[in-house]
């Protein structure tokens, strides 16, 4: 487990043109516990909301659940080029794919209506940065590649157009490098890693991600808490019709549910479920919560669709208290797949 922060500002939302005050910052429910609904993110003095928000649908829904995800104490959102059909919706966290040197966030803001964000993602070191040679023929291709990311971000960062920069799905190796390149080079190294976190995946957050915590203070950002609707239980009997796995091009989704291993996950969710009755909560709520009670991950981005949703989801804060050392050893048995750490961290 990673130490929490008590120190540190509060997370500015977001900077529009109109005229709007600089700093947005409304207490919400967190702020009645600090240390367990506000946390630090990495080792930096940004502080977030510990539930996030991935504005992953149309612009019209994705305005409604920000404001209602903002009005429930959410003050972490994050976008991409490719989030809501295009279309940019106001947001703390954005995130690139080409980090090249030519590459620049001044358009991206523009229509985000701000001055700058608080962090921009890399997500993954982007195989297009010009570079000389094959970028993939070795290790030392790899480097450049790394180098000019934080080298981009960096400018970033001192352009003001970004307070901080992280990585998103990268290994634990090229985010070393990355910061052995800033160290190097007097260069801003990443504070956090944006990484898949749920039930059926947890060796990169629950051992490769502390240790780079106690190293370099790289935090750790989580997404699909429901491993994109497996854990929400819905598809116990099958694939419901105009459930995502129904949907075209999500195939690799629909065979992995129907596969051996998905029917045995299936089969543990369902003894999960009782679990989730005795505490008075839904599976979805039980599935959060278990990511929120690692301590090391300062936010957990929820990828909700519908209002409902959302407020199902952002529900899991009332049951993180119910989770007790006993809880969370019977889950860990149904599970049958806590990763062994070598190290112990806690202090």
């Amino acid at each position: 487990m990673y130490p929490e922060s008590t120190t540190g500002s509060p997370a500015r939302l977001s900077l529009r043109q109109t005229g709007s005050p600089g700093m947005i910052y409304s207490p919400g429910p967190w702020e009645l516990t600090p240390c367990l609904f506000s946390r630090n993110l990495g080792k930096s003095g940004l502080r977030v909301s510990c539930l996030g928000l991935a504005l992953v649908v149309s612009f019209q829904m994705a305005e409604q659940l920000m404001t209602l995800a903002y009005d429930n104490g959410i003050n972490l959102f994050d976008t991409a080029e490719v989030y809501a059909a295009g279309k940019y919706v106001p947001s703390f966290v954005a995130r690139e794919a080409g980090v090249g040197r030519k590459w620049c966030l001044k358009a991206s803001l523009e229509r985000l209506q701000l001055e700058y964000v608080d962090v921009v993602f890399a997500n993954r070191p982007d195989p297009n940065t010009p570079m000389e040679g094959d970028p993939f023929s070795s290790s030392k291709s790899r480097t450049f590649i790394i180098e000019e990311t934080v080298r981009a971000m960096t400018h970033v960062i001192n352009q003001g157009m970004a307070m901080y920069w992280g990585t998103s799905r990268w290994s634990s190796m090229e985010i070393m490098e990355a910061y052995s390149v800033a160290r190097q080079f007097n260069l801003i190294p990443p504070i956090c890693e944006q990484a898949e976190y749920h039930m059926f995946q947890r060796e990169k957050v629950e051992v490769q991600l502390p240790e780079l915590f106690h190293k370099i203070g790289v935090g750790a950002m989580t997404w699909s808490p429901l491993a994109c609707g497996i854990v929400s239980g819905k598809y116990d009997s099958g694939i419901p019709p105009y459930s995502r796995a129904s949907l075209k091009g999500y195939q690799w989704l629909k065979d992995k549910i129907l596969s051996e291993e998905g029917r045995r996950q299936q089969a543990k969710l369902k003894e999960l479920q009782a679990i989730a009755e005795r505490l008075g909560c839904t599976l979805p709520q039980l599935a959060i919560a278990w990511c929120l009670r690692n301590e090391g991950v300062s936010s957990v981005l929820l990828g909700a669709s519908s209002a409902d949703q959302l407020m199902e989801n952002i529900g899991a804060i009332q049951v993180l208290p119910k989770l007790s050392s006993s809880t969370i050893h019977e889950i860990d048995s149904i599970l049958g797949n806590k990763p062994y750490s070598k190290k112990d961290y806690r202090s």
